[in-house]
């Protein structure tokens, strides 16, 4: 069945309230880790992850980078008005250089207290180590889902990305019902995030740490990196009852050349995506290179552009040919080459349902998610019906779910 007709309803299950973490625990890799293979379960740490995986298999890790995303402005009324920060407007071409904007930037936010905002301008004081700093906040567009907010500021020397280091709070999901503290900065940050972008984390690496990934690397398990900026799309509840109703969120994804050509060398090894983040990337690189082969049949390489192998919510599942991994990738380094592309960087708006195959990846490792989540739907992806028996496990365990909470690591079952 095409995965469009899957009903959300058949993807839920009682998660009480008290089996949520609201905080993470002191030590990051101490949290317990399920591990689902061949149909049977059993359960470890992340500290010995290196007992679950084999030599030669390769860990690929997104290091995006959580930014302060939450703005909070305060009207001469005594009015808080919340701006927050979702993406970046389509006049720039990726994330980072909107956050590298100085002096001014249009930014796409979700504005909480709308109604009592009119047409004002709004006014924030930064303080700084040795200076003082005016936020700007006008309002420039309305829209169903979303404004279009232009920020300026007094120092022209500051990037965007430093203001909002300066002035903004770090958006905890909805779910954990508190408000962030000084620790949350930390906390729910991986250790390897590199790039700002992404207004949540991706949760699977807050476990990691660098005693764990030097206990990997001697056993010459290898680690990799590819971006893709966490959006608020990722809490977007399913509320159609049906997924063909429901349109999935798209989010930006970097990737170097060098780590398509370091997957292609690795691809007949174990890859394992850390989240759900990167096995979408993976994933939609897979069917980028499938996208290439079909523009082969009627542009030359030079002429296919970036915008022709965007990944749509279906095309997993529409294209009309499917490539051996080796080949799809192999077609997407040779339109990187022709193009002198040393950084792919587009869009993905990849569903990952019952009825997909694992194309790249050939395990997961994952927090556990709400109910009736499209993070549910690609678990249960890779897990099939047995997705129940795992998350029953868990909440008879005494794991703890969702962002601050345990994991998983899934392995695909083999053909």
């Amino acid at each position: 069945m095409h995965p469009k007709y899957l009903s959300i309803k058949d993807f839920t299950y009682e998660l009480p309230e008290n089996k949520i973490a609201k905080y993470p625990l002191s030590q990051r890799d101490e949290s317990k880790l399920l591990i689902y293979r061949d149909g049977n379960i059993t359960e470890s740490t992340y500290s010995k992850l290196d007992e679950q995986i084999s030599p030669l298999s390769m860990l690929i890790f997104n290091n995006t980078k959580v930014v302060e995303a939450r703005l909070l402005f305060k009207k001469s009324t005594g009015t808080i008005i919340e701006l927050f920060c979702l993406e970046p407007p389509e006049q720039y071409s990726d994330i980072t250089t909107a956050m590298l904007q100085k002096g001014k930037v249009f930014w796409k936010c979700l504005v909480g207290g709308a109604k009592k905002w009119k047409d004002e301008p709004l006014q924030k004081e930064i303080e700084t180590e040795n200076k003082s700093i005016t936020l700007i906040a006008k309002k420039v567009e309305t829209h169903n889902d979303h404004f279009l907010i232009e920020f300026s500021w007094t120092d022209g020397a500051l990037t965007f990305a430093e203001i909002l280091h300066f002035a903004g709070l770090i958006p905890l999901p909805p779910y954990l019902n508190r408000v962030a503290d000084d620790n949350d900065k930390i906390s729910y940050q991986t250790i390897y995030a590199k790039y700002d972008g992404s207004v949540a984390a991706p949760t699977a690496g807050l476990h990691f740490t660098n005693v764990l990934l030097e206990k990997l690397g001697k056993k010459n398990i290898q680690s990799n990196f590819v971006t893709l900026h966490v959006g608020a799309g990722t809490f977007k509840p399913v509320k159609a009852p049906v997924m063909q109703e429901h349109e999935m969120h798209a989010e930006f994804i970097e990737v170097k050349k060098e780590f398509i050509e370091d997957l292609l060398k690795n691809i007949d090894n174990k890859i394992i995506a850390v989240g759900t983040t990167s096995l979408r990337t993976v994933e939609s690189l897979y069917w980028m290179g499938v996208k290439i082969s079909e523009r082969l049949k009627v542009k030359n390489a030079g002429e296919i552009i970036s915008d022709d192998i965007l990944i749509r919510q279906w095309d997993a599942y529409e294209l009309p040919q499917i490539l051996p991994a080796r080949e799809a990738l192999q077609y997407l380094l040779h339109w990187m080459n022709i193009n002198n592309t040393e950084c792919l960087v587009t869009k993905t708006q990849i569903i990952i349902a019952p009825g997909y195959t694992l194309k790249i990846a050939g395990a997961l490792i994952t927090n556990f998610h709400q109910p009736q989540s499209t993070l549910l739907l690609l678990v249960a992806a890779i897990a099939g019906d047995d997705w129940k028996k795992m998350y029953a496990y868990a909440l008879a365990h005494d794991f703890r779910f969702l962002s601050y909470g345990d994991g998983s690591l899934i392995f695909k079952r083999e053909e």
